[in-house]
């Protein structure tokens, strides 16, 4: 089974590019199949790792940032592939 985890940040004022970067440094124990960054309005970002692995397996995810780097709490999510083509 693949599960995606997702990880979604939003910056405090005028730190988008800053939580953008520090995301883009976290490394997982371990290596996900797949992992990709992504950034939005309002300095958000998002970052996707897929994993072989069932549901509620206990997976690495990426912190919460340090500081005042964000201008509220991660949010985290969790899906399963129901659909491979």
């Amino acid at each position: 089974m693949t599960v995606a985890l997702m990880w979604e940040a939003r910056a405090a004022e005028g730190r988008g590019e800053e939580l953008l970067a520090w995301a883009q440094r976290q490394e997982l124990p371990g290596a996900p199949l797949r992992r990709e960054t992504f950034r939005a309005p309002q300095d958000r970002v998002l970052v996707i790792t897929w994993w072989d692995a069932a549901y509620d397996a206990e997976l690495p995810e990426l912190p919460e940032p340090g500081g005042d780097l964000t201008g509220r709490p991660v949010h985290r999510w969790r899906f399963e592939s129901v659909d491979a083509g």
